[in-house]
């Protein structure tokens, strides 16, 4: 389908890839209640730092592949790459289920790093292509909410059956229709967007030139990989160690799982605010104000005790997070011109997702020093000191135009 084509049916488009990041999130979303508890339960791991080492791998694999997403879609094009990172996906739910050593599921992690890396940065830059500056907040609020309410729905779903049945392989199925619903999806009904990216007369960056300028040259681009990544840092703490922290203070998987599923699906919900908010009143304080929420969370949930009082501060995480999440992709597509946008999304989503990488590796080695409580007050402070570092660097620019350098006139 030719560019026009494509801009006619864009509403049409714009709902299967929503649909398809549904299934995206949902794989994800499998892992945050069930995969904490069964590396205790099941593989006996008592050190925090060797729990989380499913984080690292699916952390640093998934970094790396947004790193060359958006080149290789310049390549192969944007479809092929969503298809490829289902196939990639498949065995992912198999390999968990059957795994007879805790080294298979860290294997099962770096293939979902792929999934994850390759079908959530195409539906990102597949939208974008779609809707145009004008609706960029709002199409990236659709796409984040998507994932992150199927994070969300599928870590309650999952805990419950982890309670009823036990941590596997049943929680896991759900894995196999995911996968199964989003291949299909993405190879059949959705329609590549290569063509929409090239509209714009110029030629794109070199990768490396793109990366220099999103990680130190330009300094808006600076503060969002910086706010983006301490974002993850502190999500790939949540995720290793909240489950346990919480298990820790005698709360069954139900509960646990309850808690877990309230902060992605508060974040998800929200984004379908925030994203277009973004786009009526700025992007800076919502970010700034974000990152401050997020970290104040962190330490309400590490000095309060009961269930409601974790509710609480997992609904505010969410509410933090969904306020910089997709105001962070839309602040980085802001700065950053049509020819190499999706090569700067991918370098703001390699520090990003490094983050995840990161935070469960430092946090989990502070659990093991300090104590759970400890390392995720620490976290929280830091990232309390991002946002702040967002507030002297961060500005918003949307209607201000760029050199093919990426340097501001």
């Amino acid at each position: 389908m030719g560019g026009i084509g494509l801009l006619q049916s864009r509403p049409v488009q714009i709902a299967l890839l929503v649909i398809v990041n549904l299934f995206v999130g949902g794989m994800v979303g499998l892992e945050r209640t069930v995969l904490p508890l069964l590396a205790k339960e099941e593989f006996g791991i008592a050190g925090k730092s060797a729990a989380v080492a499913f984080i690292i791998s699916f952390g640093v694999v998934k970094a790396l592949s947004n790193l060359f997403a958006g080149r290789i879609a310049d390549l192969l094009g944007r479809k092929r790459l969503l298809v490829a990172g289902w196939v990639v996906g498949l065995p992912v739910p198999f390999l968990v289920m059957f795994a007879p050593n805790w080294n298979w599921v860290i294997f099962a992690n770096v293939l979902l790093g792929i999934n994850q890396g390759f079908c959530w940065s195409m539906t990102v830059n597949m939208k974008i292509d779609l809707a145009g500056p004008r609706f960029r907040g709002l199409v990236l609020g659709l796409n984040e909410f998507a994932g992150y309410s199927a994070i969300s729905i599928t870590a309650l779903v999952s805990g419950y059956v982890a309670a009823v049945y036990g941590v596997r392989p049943q929680p896991f199925y759900l894995g196999v229709a995911y996968a199964l619903a989003g291949l299909l999806l993405s190879s059949v009904p959705v329609k590549d967007t290569t063509a929409l990216s090239k509209t714009v007369a110029g030629s794109s960056l070199p990768l490396g030139r793109a990366f220099a300028i999103a990680t130190w040259q330009n300094t808006p681009l600076l503060s969002a990989s910086q706010a983006g990544f301490m974002t993850n840092f502190k999500d790939g703490m949540i995720w290793g160690l909240l489950p346990l922290f919480l298990n820790a203070h005698a709360l069954d998987i139900a509960a646990v799982g309850t808690i877990v599923a309230l902060y992605p699906g508060t974040w998800g919900l929200l984004q379908l605010a925030t994203g277009p908010l973004s786009d009526r009143f700025g992007r800076t304080w919502l970010i700034i104000v974000g990152m401050l929420i997020q970290g104040g969370a962190i330490l309400w949930i590490v000095f309060t005790q009961g269930f409601a009082l974790w509710s609480t501060g997992s609904i505010l995480l969410g509410v933090g997070t969904a306020m910089v999440y997709p105001t962070l992709l839309a602040a980085v597509a802001d700065h950053s011109e049509a020819e190499w946008r999706a090569s700067a999304l991918g370098v703001y989503r390699f520090w990003r997702d490094f983050g995840y990488a990161v935070g469960a590796l430092v946090s989990g080695l502070l659990a093991d020093a300090l104590g759970t409580s400890t390392s995720m007050g620490i976290v929280g402070v830091l990232v309390i000191a991002s946002g702040l570092v967002a507030a002297l660097w961060l500005r918003d620019v949307q209607s201000e135009r760029f050199t093919e350098t990426g340097v501001t006139r």
